[in-house]
C-alpha cells in the first residue's frame, strides 16, 4: 500500500515524514539516550535510515538548517537519494534571514520558523517581527511555514492573514510550565522538564482542524513517552490521524537501533493515515 500524500503549495509530501531529533541526538530528558543516539547516527547510519524511509514510501525529511544536516543531505542526494527536505530554522544562527537563504541554497523545498523561537517571540510581544523575517523564505522560492507549540499563535497568524503555506503544530505545549524564554537542549546543552499534558493534544487538534492550510503535527509520541509498547504507539498514531485533517501530515523521529521503527511506523501510517 502506498502512503497517502498531502499538498503544500506545489509540493507533495507523504502523510508520514521522517523527523531529525534522534539524528541530532536530541531527546527531552535522558542524557544517556542522547549519548547513545549520537554514537549510533554516523553518516552511514543516517543515510541508511533515509534510504529505508524512502524505500518504505516516506518522501520527505525534516531537519535543522545546520551544517551537519546539510552535509548529510548533500551526500545522500549525490548517491541518488530523492527525499525532500523540509527545513527548520536553527535558532543559534543569529541571522535567521541568512539561515533561511542557506537552507534554500542547500536544497530545502520548504522552510519553517523554529517553534520554540516562535513561541519566544509570542511571549515577548514580538510576533509581528516574525512575519517580516519569513518574507525571506518567500523571496527564496520555497514553501513558507511557521512552527509553534501554542495554538493561539497559529490562530493569530490565521486571523492576520500572514503569507504562509503551512504550519508545524506540536501536539504538546511544552511551554506551559516555562517562565521567560525557552531554549532547547541543542542550544543550551541543558535539559528542561517539559510538560506533556494530554489535554494539549485536543486543544492543538481543534486549531489544526480550524485552519484551511496544511498542518504537520509533531511530538505525537510525546517525545517517546508513548513508546512503552506497540499498543501505546498505535494508540498515539490513531489519535493523531483521526484528529487532524486529511490534508495534514505527521512527523516522527526514528531510532532503528533496537527495532525496525521504519516498518513499524509506516505500517501505522498505512493503517490510520487513510482514515482521516
Amino acid at each position: 500500500m502506498e502512503l497517502p500524500k498531502i499538498k503544500v503549495r506545489d509540493l507533495s509530501f507523504s502523510r508520514l515524514i521522517l523527523g531529525s531529533n534522534p539524528i541530532t541526538g536530541y531527546n527531552h530528558d535522558a542524557p544517556e539516550l542522547t549519548r547513545e543516539m549520537i554514537e549510533y547516527f554516523t553518516m552511514e547510519n543516517v543515510k541508511k535510515l533515509l534510504r529505508q524511509c524512502e524505500d518504505a514510501g516516506i518522501n520527505a525529511f525534516q531537519g535543522r538548517a545546520d551544517r551537519w544536516i546539510f552535509h548529510i543531505l548533500k551526500e545522500y542526494w549525490a548517491e541518488g537519494g530523492t527525499m525532500q527536505f523540509i527545513c527548520q530554522t536553527a535558532t543559534e544562527m543569529k541571522d535567521i534571514r541568512a539561515n533561511i537563504r542557506h537552507a534554500a541554497n542547500a536544497g530545502a523545498c520548504a522552510v519553517y520558523h523554529h517553534g520554540t523561537e516562535t513561541d519566544n517571540y509570542w511571549r515577548e510581544g514580538r510576533i509581528n517581527e516574525l512575519r517580516e523575517v519569513m518574507k525571506t523564505a518567500r523571496e527564496c522560492g520555497v514553501a513558507v511555514g511557521v512552527g509553534s507549540h501554542t495554538p493561539e499563535v497559529i490562530e493569530y497568524i490565521e486571523e492576520n492573514d500572514w503569507d504562509v503555506d503551512f504550519y508545524m503544530t506540536c501536539f504538546y505545549n511544552v511551554y506551559k510550565n516555562v517562565k521567560g524564554r525557552r531554549e532547547s537542549f541543542i542550544i543550551t546543552g541543558k535539559y528542561i522538564k517539559d510538560c506533556f499534558d494530554e489535554e494539549d493534544r485536543l486543544r492543538m487538534c481543534e486549531t489544526i482542524r480550524s485552519v484551511d492550510k496544511p498542518c504537520i503535527g509533531f511530538k505525537i509520541l510525546a517525545a517517546g513517552k508513548h513508546c512503552e509498547s506497540h499498543a501505546t504507539r498505535e494508540t498515539a498514531f490513531r489519535f493523531a490521524y483521526e484528529n487532524i485533517k486529511p490534508t495534514d501530515a505527521l512527523i516522527v523521529g526514528m531510532y532503528p537501533r533496537h527495532s525496525d521503527q521504519v516498518r513499524e511506523n509506516v505500517s501505522l501510517a498505512e493503517k490510520y493515515g487513510q482514515l482521516s
